[in-house]
């Protein structure tokens, strides 16, 4: 939980990243649900901390989209439809083929394979992808969405440009939210979710991209078709 204002020791745009952190987790795990209000105060009582952090961090939620204001009824839980899930999973197709397509080129900015840094931190990447693997298998939703969201981040920062990586990463915040509020009330996930972390990493760790491109195209066809069921059912 975010600690108090007063502790002279938490700047207030630190309390402010705190707030909007467990919010968002909130919003991931689905104890906050489309469409439910709420105001500053009431989130302000709730974690015991001054109206001010909490209004920036409500604000902040709101710019990812992930959080609708009303002037005169505070915030709710933004409602997505499949129609925005469309868009997403297009806006990440576009931004990520502009990526391969520089890894194909062999632009300066990807960082050396053959380096120790660098292969130490695929290893890690291919943990996360391991994790989140086993997590979907198991149908647990909520460990494969943190291990999922820190596989994409990483690995979007070693074969990417940071910059794209941080939209890609917002946009796939906003993917499983969508995704959470479709899935709700799906009492058994196993076998229903993608599970092709790792098969991404080799493909990527050998930059072949041919391969790599398949499991992305995969890996939204897989996403889109499940998230259109549901919302059909």
């Amino acid at each position: 939980m975010p600690a108090s204002s007063g502790n002279g020791a938490v700047t207030r745009s630190t309390l402010r990243q705190q707030i909007a952190d467990a919010l968002r987790d909130e919003v991931l795990a689905g104890r906050l649900q489309a469409g439910q209000e709420f105001t500053v105060k009431e989130i302000a009582e709730q974690y015991g901390v001054s109206a001010t952090p909490v209004r920036e961090a409500l604000v902040d939620l709101s710019a990812q989209g992930l959080l609708d204001a009303d002037q005169h009824r505070g915030f709710s839980v933004h409602r997505y439809s499949v129609e925005d899930f469309r868009g997403m999973i297009e806006a990440r197709s576009l931004v990520t083929e502009g990526m391969f397509q520089a890894l194909d080129d062999g632009h300066q900015r990807y960082r050396d394979l053959d380096d120790p840094r660098t292969a130490a931190a695929v290893a890690g990447v291919r943990r996360r992808g391991e994790e989140a693997r086993r997590a979907a298998a198991a149908g647990d939703l909520t460990v494969l969405i943190g291990y999922d969201l820190r596989f994409w981040r990483e690995l979007n920062a070693l074969f990417g440009n940071p910059y794209l990586a941080d939209f890609l990463h917002r946009l796939r915040v906003q993917s499983w939210v969508c995704t959470v509020q479709h899935l709700r009330g799906v009492t058994d996930l196993r076998g229903r979710l993608w599970c092709g972390h790792s098969d991404l990493v080799k493909a990527l760790s050998e930059q072949d991209t041919v391969t790599a491109r398949a499991v992305v195209v995969g890996y939204n066809s897989h996403a889109l078709t499940l998230i259109e069921r549901l919302a059909a059912g």
